[in-house]
């Protein structure tokens, strides 16, 4: 080394450099693409976190067989979910029969879905760590639907739940289409009854105290991957490192 330090400070200066290359290298937007596999047409709804930007698109239209992909910023987090049975009534005002966002309008602007809706779910990290996503059936189930990383590094499994829930719907918690009679979805137990011990909330309110019921167990039979209840975080919670895409398919 010299007197004057210089060798020192070029190797300094150089490891700052690479660690802002690694930075700039993690901190990339993340692609989701959005898959319709269902044999009807699906309009998804997307709502950010409170501390998150919107995405471009809070609401659109996808047919069958057709894709569309949407980026979202490091640190972001949010929800995604697929509306069915949707129109538009001759005043313009656009409407679904399950999931809606109640806007009035195919974007959801902020709204959230109203239930019973499949969930998708993620927090993005801000600089390279882990992501965080699942699918919930906490809010009901309206269609099957999957989130799956492409790449990446750790457990990057997919979160799913390909099963049609409505086959398997109690009766005390159908959603019935009015003209056909056909089940177009299944309410939560919390969402159906109301009751503390399946929302999990007052004298219910934490792990320990709010179990699984028979109905969530019913959920967690056919989707084993999804949230069934609040607290079921062990086997429902997937984490992944550094992937760059996902991917959300409705009818996986």
């Amino acid at each position: 080394m010299s007197m004057d330090g210089k060798p020192r400070r070029r190797i300094r200066a150089f490891s700052s450099f690479l660690l802002f290359l690694l930075f700039v290298q993690e901190a990339q937007p993340t692609s989701f693409t959005f898959s319709n596999n269902c044999n009807y047409t699906v309009w998804a709804g997307t709502l950010s976190g409170a501390t998150s930007q919107s995405l471009s698109e809070t609401g659109f239209k996808l047919t069958p067989a057709f894709s569309t992909t949407l980026s979202a910023p490091p640190g972001w987090s949010g929800r995604f979910w697929g509306r069915t049975l949707c129109s538009t009534d001759s005043t313009g005002k656009f409407s679904c029969t399950t999931a809606d966002c109640a806007t009035g309008t195919i974007p959801c602007n902020g709204a959230g879905s109203v239930p019973p809706a499949t969930l998708a779910e993620i927090t993005l990290s801000n600089n390279g760590g882990q992501d965080f996503y699942d699918i919930s059936l906490v809010d009901g189930f309206n269609l099957p639907m999957s989130l799956s990383p492409v790449g990446g590094r750790g457990d990057c499994e997919p979160a799913s739940c390909a099963w049609d829930v409505n086959t398997v719907c109690p009766s005390e918690m159908q959603v019935t289409s009015k003209s056909s009679g056909a089940v177009i979805a299944c309410r939560s137990a919390c969402n159906a009854f109301g009751d503390a011990k399946y929302c999990c909330t007052g004298a219910y309110a934490s792990p320990s105290s709010c179990k699984p019921t028979n109905y969530s167990k019913l959920f967690k039979d056919v989707c084993p991957d999804a949230y069934s209840f609040a607290f079921d975080d062990p086997s429902s919670t997937f984490t992944c490192i550094g992937a760059t895409t996902y991917l959300v398919t409705f009818c996986p």
